[in-house]
């Protein structure tokens, strides 16, 4: 269950960090070292910087590149942290692999451990889903073979309604079985998932 921290660590473009909202006056008044340590504490993706650019583009205004990659290396160091890679990663935060190599190691592992802890509990709550959504599909068959049955003795019902609610009917009934079938085995598997999380739980528990 161990996810390698080479796979955790791929973004794309698309990913990268928060769009920039500058206005004409903080283009033209910013701080381009606080705006580099703020993306950098933060633990935004190096392509911050063109979200920024663009956003101040129109009024004329080109970001300090110098000042802002300083302060992004002074926030990035705020930022990488043992305890910020583990909270970043017990709640699913993406890493854009953005610490310096002197620091990276120690960020990853207590990203990784987050990262495992995350994974866990929300195999957990999709399996709750799973089951939910099966409990209501079920009440919603009920609902059809109890309007089938009042078709089937309704009075003014054709035979060719009454032979369709039959139809209906079994079909419904055997959806059911097989709903009743996969609950049982996501309850069998919850049950697994449940014990594997509070094993993790402990073994973290007992590392930090």
């Amino acid at each position: 269950m161990k996810l390698p921290a080479s796979l955790i660590v791929v973004c794309t473009l698309l990913l990268a960090g928060c769009s920039s909202t500058m206005s004409k006056d903080e283009c033209r008044t910013v701080d381009w070292r606080t705006i580099g340590y703020e993306d950098g504490v933060a633990g935004r993706s190096g392509q911050q910087i063109g979200q920024h650019r663009r956003a101040c583009a129109e009024y004329g205004v080109t970001p300090d590149l110098e000042a802002y990659r300083a302060g992004r290396a002074e926030g990035l160091r705020e930022y990488c942290r043992p305890h910020n890679g583990y909270r970043a990663g017990v709640t699913g935060a993406v890493y854009y692999d953005v610490c310096p190599a002197d620091l990276a190691p120690a960020f990853l592992t207590a990203y990784d451990s987050g990262h495992q802890l995350y994974v866990l509990e929300r195999r957990v709550s999709d399996t709750d889903a799973h089951i939910e959504a099966r409990r209501a599909e079920i009440a919603r068959l009920q609902g059809v073979v109890t309007g089938n049955a009042f078709e089937f003795i309704g009075e003014g019902a054709t035979p060719e309604q009454r032979t369709q609610a039959v139809l209906d009917t079994k079909q419904a009934a055997e959806r059911i079985g097989r709903l009743n079938s996969e609950i049982k085995a996501l309850e069998q598997d919850r049950v697994r998932y449940e014990q594997e999380l509070e094993t993790y739980r402990e073994t973290v528990a007992a590392t930090r």
